[in-house]
């Protein structure tokens, strides 16, 4: 692994500090390298899914959706398969994810710097990052692409109770730590699914308690005798490559431009039924063993000496050794500490995500956000990987735009390495 540790020195400036190295800013990086933009990139790769998502993990978004995005479409997950020898999966597992985002950021960014970005500050004109060692560094744009972490959302009910006994399910890379405990995985997501799923294969003694019904993604094609007959002669054309959210939502999605004319409310109401908690089919068979608790919302909950004990709402107790909180994440800019507090203040924001321009700008100017912390701008394709294509050409257009980026390269002007969408890329490059 190509990445330099120590790269900045204090003083140094860029047009544009991408902070983050998974998906989004590995496709932000392309992007702007590609057009020659002057960057700078931090973070470890791909840490957020190698530190927190479990072994064993299948990806729930379908192969041609992830992709991490590549202006000249060189460095697909074919790609990486061709060239480690491996065998196309029919599900992704995480470990060849991570492997591959790795691969891609040696490709596209092997002067990565790992050091943490413990402050931006507003200064002169652009944005001043202080980092963990003592350096610093100007740069005249900033773009957030720190995912997930840090905005995991815990139910008030298990305020205060030790993290040895309710974790989060982001806290575990291995499930077998579990093996003869009793857990109670809270949540009906693809993640309360997989996680119950994992935990019971590998040998806890696993139930789901969740305040709905588990809902599953069949195939849309499938759903019916006429659907069954329409796709028959159709074949893939009725369903986008995203896949997101239930039809005819899902197509809609696929056009994040658009959603961004949206109302506010619009968007809400978009991202509430497309971003609904749901679990891919092909979990079910999985948890055939594994009770669920339906319908069922949780009262209150205690510790009991070296266990848990929660009240449900039908006046049933339930104690287990340890409960997981499957519960999903809630991004808020408060969260976002390397950020300095008045710098925060000045963000408009809805709902705790930041409201954002065309461009993925912020209402201060030059601070970009990318990923999840989008969503709520343009719409439910931006929680997932096949967004960051999106995110990456927007910005790149911007960044070129405003006159402090260099000329694009003799490939020609931006429509010439422009990543194709996922649509588009289905239709001339299909998987091995």
């Amino acid at each position: 692994m190509n990445i330099a540790v120590s790269s900045v020195r204090s003083g140094d400036t860029c047009d544009v500090a991408i902070i983050g190295a998974g998906p989004y800013g590995l496709a932000v990086a392309a992007h702007l390298r590609a057009a020659d933009v002057p960057i700078r990139v931090f973070g470890e790769p791909m840490s957020f899914w190698r530190r927190n998502m479990p072994a064993g993990m299948k990806l729930r978004s379908p192969w041609i959706a992830t992709h991490i995005a590549d202006p000249r479409h060189r460095h697909l997950l074919d790609d990486y398969f061709r060239e480690a020898g491996l065998p196309v999966p029919d599900l992704l597992p995480v470990e060849n994810f991570i492997d591959y985002g790795t691969w891609f950021q040696e490709r596209v960014a092997p002067d990565l710097d790992t050091r943490a970005v413990v402050q931006v500050t507003a200064s002169d004109g652009g944005f001043r990052l202080a980092l963990a060692d003592g350096a610093s560094f100007f740069a005249n744009r900033v773009v957030m692409a720190t995912g997930l972490l840090n905005h995991e959302h815990r139910p008030e009910q298990f305020d205060g109770l030790p993290r040895a006994l309710v974790s989060h399910s982001c806290e575990h890379t291995d499930s077998s730590r579990f093996r003869g405990q009793h857990v109670a995985v809270i949540g009906r997501g693809q993640s309360a699914c997989e996680s119950a799923a994992l935990l019971h294969e590998a040998g806890a003694n696993v139930e789901i308690i969740c305040r709905g019904n588990l809902l599953w993604n069949a195939d849309p094609g499938q759903r019916s005798v006429l659907r069954k007959a329409v796709r028959s002669l159709l074949g893939d054309a009725l369903i986008p490559p995203s896949q997101v959210g239930p039809f005819p939502f899902n197509w809609l999605v696929e056009a994040p431009g658009i959603i961004h004319h949206f109302t506010e409310q619009s968007r809400d109401r978009l991202n509430e039924r497309c971003l609904a908690a749901t679990a891919v089919l092909w979990l079910r068979k999985r948890l055939r063993d594994v009770p669920v608790n339906q319908g069922r919302r949780i009262r209150d909950a205690r510790q009991d000496g070296d266990r848990i004990a929660m009240t449900l709402d039908d006046g049933s107790t339930r104690r287990v050794d340890h409960v997981l909180l499957a519960t999903g994440y809630r991004i808020d800019v408060d969260k976002m500490t390397i950020l300095e507090p008045r710098l925060r203040n000045r963000i408009a924001r809805h709902g705790g995500l930041p409201t954002l321009s065309a461009g993925f700008e912020s209402s201060v100017g030059g601070l970009h956000f990318v990923g999840s912390s989008a969503v709520a701008s343009f719409g439910p394709l931006l929680r997932f990987i096949a967004g960051a294509g999106f995110a990456a050409r927007r910005i790149t257009r911007m960044a070129i735009g405003d006159g402090r980026a260099a000329r694009i390269s003799t490939d020609g002007d931006l429509s010439s390495f422009r990543q194709k969408t996922p649509l588009a890329l289905a239709a001339d490059r299909e998987r091995p």
